[in-house]
């Protein structure tokens, strides 16, 4: 009896078990021929009943989840930037080396060697490296050959640096622009009124006066937007340097110093009394002399008298000296004598 029962619970089982397996095998058909899935995406598990999961045939189902297509580009991708990046600053050429140009150039030697010797290059060097633009007017070497022998030697270290100086203007200058400079013309000399400079233009002719030499530009050297170099045939001599002396005349003699004459004293009353008797002896003594040596005597004015030596002595009233008394006792002398 007991194993009818059990027989017939097993039979019920396997019965019930059959229908469920047999129920789902139409659904998996599908599931077995599904693509694999991508290993990007993630599979999803559906939930099973415990009749499935206790079932060794049931397979989990995997669902892919679906896709989202991206919406096609309509136009490729501009390649110009909306904000563009800030330009790289290109690194600052080196200023030109003067010396090299003129050695390249050839001819200008002893400009060179001057150049080097007062170290006016050093300057020259420095005020383009601090982005100062200069214009050199180089003498070639027939220019100093030129020179009087002895004219660079009697110069002092100053005076030859301002002579290098004064060949060299603080800006540029193109051959163009020469005609819009004004006279004097500035240079890196002392200034304008002991070295002055002027500069005319006719056509395409550059004519340089320093007051000593006029010369022309004859060729250009070097140019750029900071540095030019000009050729000169001349060396420029500014007036502070080589003025023509001028000899001064030999001085007059020196006229003989006049002395003062002094003032005459009035006559007093008494004086001027005593003076009208003299004046009346002198009138009695032109007269011829009488033979008695009284009458001579008394023709002898009391102011003028011989004494026992024959002199003439005169009387002088308050230390005064009549010039008209001596000249009548003179006059009486030589008509007694």
């Amino acid at each position: 009896m007991m194993k009818q029962v059990l027989i017939s619970l097993f039979l019920i089982v396997f019965l019930y078990h059959f229908t469920t397996t047999s129920a789902q095998s139409p659904a998996q058909a599908p599931a077995q021929t599904q693509k694999p899935v991508p290993a990007a995406q993630s599979p999803v598990i559906q939930s099973q009943s415990p009749a499935q999961a206790q079932s060794p045939a049931a397979k989990p189902v995997l669902v892919q989840p679906p896709s989202q297509a991206l919406p096609a580009p309509s136009q490729a991708p501009s390649e110009e930037p909306l904000v563009h990046a800030p330009p790289r600053k290109a690194p600052k050429p080196a200023p030109a080396n003067v010396t090299e140009i003129l050695d390249k150039a050839g001819g200008f030697s002893v400009f060179i060697r001057l150049l080097r010797n007062t170290q006016v290059i050093n300057q020259i060097e420095n005020q383009l490296n601090s982005s100062n633009s200069l214009t050199i007017l180089a003498p070639t070497n027939g220019g100093f050959s030129s020179l009087k022998a002895g004219t660079l030697n009697a110069l002092t270290p100053e005076q030859k640096v301002q002579l290098l100086q004064y060949h060299i203007l603080p800006s540029f200058v193109s051959l163009q622009n020469f005609q819009t400079l004004t006279n004097p013309v500035r240079t890196q000399a002392s200034n304008t009124d002991d070295y002055p400079m002027n500069i005319t233009t006719e056509g395409s002719w550059v004519n340089i006066s320093t007051g000593v030499v006029n010369t022309t530009i004859s060729g250009t050297v070097y140019s750029d937007n900071q540095l030019a170099i000009y050729r000169i045939d001349s060396v420029l001599l500014p007036l502070g340097i080589f003025a023509p002396r001028v000899d001064s005349p030999t001085p007059a003699p020196a006229p003989a110093p006049v002395v003062p004459l002094k003032p005459k004293k009035e006559p007093s009353p008494s004086a001027s009394s005593s003076s009208s008797s003299p004046s009346n002896s002198s009138s009695s003594a032109l007269k011829p002399p009488s033979n008695s040596s009284s009458s001579a005597s008394a023709l002898i004015s009391p102011v003028a008298a011989l004494d026992e030596s024959g002199a003439l002595s005169l009387s002088s009233n308050n230390g005064l000296v009549s010039v008209a008394l001596a000249l009548t006792g003179a006059a009486v002398v030589g008509m007694l004598g």
